[in-house]
Order: structure tokens, then C-alpha cells, then sequence
């Protein structure tokens, strides 16, 4: 069957969320054979996947290129499950044709909520996945740049060296949990357009905490004395241009390409003479985007002290690490039709380079 075929049906009025353009055909050969069940959520968990990941494996229903849908959705195509347009399914309808499918659903639409707060991943260097919840971070010696400064070697001479240890104290990846607490009887009738918006918003509320979490280990570091240095503005209680090039010379070797603040800094950088040029103007007023001072773009987070920017080389300064990426517990939804089902992640941040941030503090 071609999908723009399968689409007149409606079982797949935004399926993927924002509207989009699908074309080319959809493959069911494999999967009517699949039935989803709570074992496959155990098979997937023993791989360190997701349902969607196992889905996506040669044994299973590999998408062949080019196709329109995922593993996950051709399954949800299949049991009639529609969650956009005129008529979407209700959640009573979704859990008396596919209720294995709902932890998956909840998961996938979570993330998309996650992914509404990008931020957050352009303020990470890198993110490592360990099976332990002790993480020890690197420690990179820069106090001396001439140690492993590019020159000319004479004979006999020392070679340069860049100094890279443990630090002496490990992180600790705590467990960070959320109860989706709602009766059935609260949820059966609403459709589940209404209910991807609800996950969307957790989602994007997760993003904001972890969010928070990075700014804190910035600030006051990662439990190995490294706090965030910082330099004072010339006037206490006054955010002035001078100030912010103050900040930006102060990286040295490394690029101030990120100014992390609380609004009430943001609204002081925005109304700066220096920076009230006709074209961010129109930049601002026209798409909602934030013009970049000195080159820097400009993101707001309240977890910031509202008398601090935060600059940052966001390519050094911070690393997440995870040990169990987000997942819900899909026994509760399954069986219980939610009443409560936790929602969590093992997530913490640590300092990669403590030089590639910077504070500016206005009030001292």
C-alpha cells in the first residue's frame, strides 16, 4: 500500500506530531506478525534499549530506507491508533486495542516534550552513558599553558605535556524520579491529542530541571573545588558594556560562545545601548530570536542567580553523564492503566575544563 493511501484512512493524522510531508510506501509484511508485549519492554530493558530501538532490529521490523514510519508506528497504524487530527483516538480506545503500546507512546512523546528545551544539549560538550552510579571526571592541569604549548623542541630538551589525572572525589548519579499520578477515569475519554500535550509539557519541565542541575554545577562545581571563577562589574548593581567585555577577555584560549543568565540580566544586556542596532531589532520582533552579544547567543535559565551572567565555552565546559536514560514503568501502565507510574532518569553533570567558564557578578 502506498501511505498517502493509508493516510485518506486516518489512522495516521499526525502521528509524528508537527505536521509534515510523508511520502513513499509503508511495509506491513513484518509488521502483523509482532505482537507487543510487556516481555518485549523486559527483552528490550536486558539490551539497554528502548521499545522503539528493539523494533528497529533486523529480527524484529527494520525499517527499509526511505519508509515513512517507524518500527513503533507502523505497529500503532496497525491497531487503528490515531493521535492527531479531526478524530483522535481516545485513551480508553488506545488501551483496549494496543495497551502494551502505552508506555512506549508516553515515553516517545516525552522526549519530544525534552526536545522543546534545546538548550540544554547546546550547553553539553558530551554526554557519556556508564552501568556504575560513581562517576569520577577527568582532571585536565591548564594552570600552566606553557607545560603544553606548541614551540620548537631542542635536542635534550623537555617535551610539552598536558597533564591528564582523576580528580580525587567521584560524582554520585543520583535517581530523579516524577509519579504520573492520574486516575483512568480522569483520562479514558480525553484523546490522546489532549494527552501527548501533557506529556510534552513534562517533558519540557524535565529538560528545564536538568537544565537547572548543569547551571548549579557550574556555579559551585562538581564537588572537586571547582567552582566557577569569577570577576566583579566595575559598579555594584550595574550591568554596563565594559562589563561584558571584561567577561568575554577573560577566556582566554577558549571562545566565551554561550552567556547563560536570569531574566533580569537578560533584560539589562537587551536594552544596552551598544546593542540596540536596528537589525537585532528586527531579528527580535520578527522570528523571536535573541540577537548573540559579542558573538555569544544569549539563553536564558532563572536557575542562574539573577545578579550573574554566566559566560561559557560550551564545547569544554560541561559533560552529563548518565547512568539510566529516561524510561517509565511500563508494568504500572500496563496493567494498572496508570494510577501511578514513575517516570525517571539517573543524570548528573560534571566539569570538563573549569577555565571554559566564567561569571560575571553585578552584585558584591
Amino acid at each position: 500500500m502506498h501511505v498517502e493511501e493509508f493516510l485518506d484512512t486516518g489512522h495516521l493524522a499526525g502521528l509524528a506530531g508537527e505536521p509534515t510531508e510523508r511520502s513513499g510506501s509503508v511495509n506491513f509484511s513484518r509488521a502483523k506478525d509482532i505482537e507487543v508485549s510487556k516481555e518485549m519492554y523486559l527483552e528490550a530493558e536486558s539490551r539497554g534499549m528502548t521499545l522503539s530501538e528493539l523494533l528497529e532490529t533486523p529480527e524484529y521490523d527494520l525499517s527499509e530506507p526511505g519508509s515513512a514510519l517507524d518500527g513503533f508506528e507502523r505497529q500503532l497504524a496497525l491497531a487503528g491508533i490515531r493521535i492527531g487530527g479531526r478524530k483522535p483516538s481516545t485513551v480508553d480506545e488506545f488501551f483496549h486495542s494496543a495497551p502494551a503500546m502505552m508506555p512506549e507512546f508516553i515515553m516517545r512523546e516525552i522526549r519530544r516534550g525534552m526536545a522543546m528545551r534545546p538548550e540544554l544539549d547546546s550547553l553539553v560538550a558530551n554526554t557519556t552513558t556508564i552501568s556504575s552510579n560513581r562517576y569520577t571526571p577527568f582532571y585536565i592541569d591548564t594552570a600552566s599553558q606553557a607545560k603544553f604549548s606548541l614551540r620548537p623542541i631542542g635536542d635534550g630538551a623537555d617535551v610539552p605535556q598536558l597533564l591528564v589525572a582523576e580528580q580525587q572525589h567521584a560524582i554520585n548519579v543520583p535517581d530523579y524520579g516524577l509519579a504520573l499520578k492520574a486516575s483512568y477515569k480522569s483520562l479514558r475519554y480525553r484523546t490522546t491529542a489532549q494527552f501527548r500535550v501533557l506529556l510534552w509539557y513534562i517533558g519540557f519541565r524535565l529538560q528545564t530541571d536538568k537544565l537547572g542541575l548543569l547551571i548549579d554545577t557550574i556555579i559551585n562545581g562538581d564537588g572537586n573545588s571547582n567552582p566557577v571563577a569569577s570577576v566583579n562589574s566595575a559598579l555594584t548593581g550595574v550591568l554596563a558594556y565594559d562589563d561584558l567585555i571584561t567577561l568575554w577577555s577573560k577566556f582566554d584560549t577558549f571562545e566565551m560562545n554561550t552567556i547563560v543568565c536570569h531574566i533580569d540580566i537578560m533584560k539589562k544586556i537587551l536594552t544596552l545601548a551598544e546593542f540596540k542596532d536596528p537589525l537585532a531589532g528586527f531579528r527580535f520582533q520578527g522570528t523571536g530570536e535573541v540577537f548573540s552579544p559579542l558573538g555569544a547567543t544569549l539563553i536564558r535559565s532563572d536557575a542562574v542567580p539573577n545578579d550573574l551572567a554566566i559566560g561559557l565555552d560550551s564545547r569544554f565546559a560541561v559533560e552529563q553523564i548518565v547512568t539510566q536514560p529516561l524510561t517509565v514503568e511500563f508494568d504500572k501502565v500496563i496493567e494498572q492503566r496508570f494510577e501511578e507510574a514513575v517516570i525517571s532518569e539517573s543524570v548528573a553533570y560534571a566539569k570538563v575544563i573549569n577555565e571554559a567558564s566564567f561569571a560575571l557578578d553585578t552584585s558584591f
